[in-house]
């Protein structure tokens, strides 16, 4: 049961605004196949603005909304780019399928599966703001690292490790204590770089700069990391945090933020406290970030492995979330399960008696 995912008051107040639409851009160019680079593209070059301090200004609210998947789907194979018609399918295909509105005729009814193909979170479409296209290079997967479009394998150690998380819930209801719900239902953090990812809504960043720090606030879980520039040494080894800690440097016009030290207790896609993580912010134009990251966890993954999303100038705002830590519902999912395991204490009780 999943019940942290409530709506952001941007929705609220921008009830006309229902999708961002990710704009045609580039990230590492990577023409479709048998088309070539226009002479413009060639030639074409642009200067980012400056802060008054001098730096490069990424300042501003950015969309990441997009339905491309994080992993190349493997029907597509070694297919690394969708060619026009194939990503106009893909896009009209995918909203189809996620549309929580969408009634199957072939299955009647109407609204939640099995009549509605939608995902997993249960509003209706009308919240939803995942975006209509897939990005502008029409990439097959958000992952451009390994080639193959898709996480690398886990090492051993981290398949026994997580076989030994199964197994511990095995021996657990999905909610004996709040401590078994994630820390994302559980209003803490969405954490990195799962916070940066683009998700059913709330796909906002806003970036804001001093000479000596970069703040980067998500949208998502209201999470903020206040990143400093200034060549400061990172923290001791025994000091972890739901975010880790993050340190930033400028390469030129990149903004590059190197993070370690998180907390054993997030979990991102099985890695933990090893995670190194490496973000790159680059203004490729007036409304077009080209944000990588790359995750190397040796612990975990057999190789580092890297994704890149364009982030896009957006004009709306970002509003606090309507989320929070100690969120009302866990009572609800706490007393739900409470009364599953009476009803089938009850119900042994009464096999017994026959």
């Amino acid at each position: 049961m999943r019940f942290g995912f409530q709506m952001g008051h941007r929705f609220l107040a921008s009830l006309g605004v229902l999708a961002v639409v990710i704009a045609v851009v580039s990230l590492a160019p990577v023409p479709v196949a048998g088309q070539a680079p226009t002479p413009a593209a060639k030639t074409k070059t642009w200067t980012p603005p400056r802060t008054p301090w001098g730096q490069p200004d990424l300042q501003g609210t950015w969309s990441n909304a997009t339905i491309t998947p994080l992993e190349r789907p493997s029907t597509l194979g070694g297919k690394e780019v969708l060619t026009d018609e194939e990503a106009a399918n893909f896009a009209q295909e995918q909203n189809r399928r996620q549309n929580r509105d969408f009634v199957d005729p072939k299955k009647g009814g109407a609204g939640y599966p099995p009549a509605s193909e939608g995902g997993v979170v249960p509003y209706n479409e009308f919240w939803y703001d995942r975006g209509n296209k897939v990005i502008g290079t029409k990439r097959t997967s958000l992952i451009v690292d390994p080639p193959n479009g898709r996480m690398p394998p886990l090492t051993p150690e981290a398949q026994a490790s997580a076989a030994a998380r199964r197994a511990a819930r095995a021996e657990r209801g999905p909610a004996d204590s709040w401590a078994d719900r994630n820390l994302w239902e559980r209003c803490i953090t969405r954490g990195l770089p799962d916070g940066m990812l683009p998700g059913p809504y709330n796909n906002n960043v806003r970036l804001l700069q001093t000479p000596g720090y970069v703040v980067i606030l998500t949208e998502m879980i209201h999470d903020a990391r206040f990143v400093p520039l200034d060549g400061r040494p990172q923290l001791a080894q025994d000091i972890r945090q739901w975010m880790g800690a993050s340190r930033g440097r400028w390469e030129g016009n990149t903004l590059v933020v190197e993070t370690t030290n998180f907390s054993d207790k997030a979990n991102f896609r099985g890695s933990g406290g090893n995670l190194h993580l490496v973000e790159r912010f680059t203004r490729v134009d007036a409304d077009t970030i080209n944000y990588q990251f790359t995750v190397d966890d040796p612990t975990t993954f057999t190789r580092p492995w890297t994704v890149a999303i364009p982030m896009t100038k957006t004009q709306e705002q970002i509003y606090e979330y309507a989320c929070h830590e100690g969120n009302h519902a866990m009572v609800g999912v706490l007393a739900g399960a409470r009364a599953e395991e009476k009803a089938a204490e009850e119900a042994a009780k009464k096999g017994q008696k026959r």
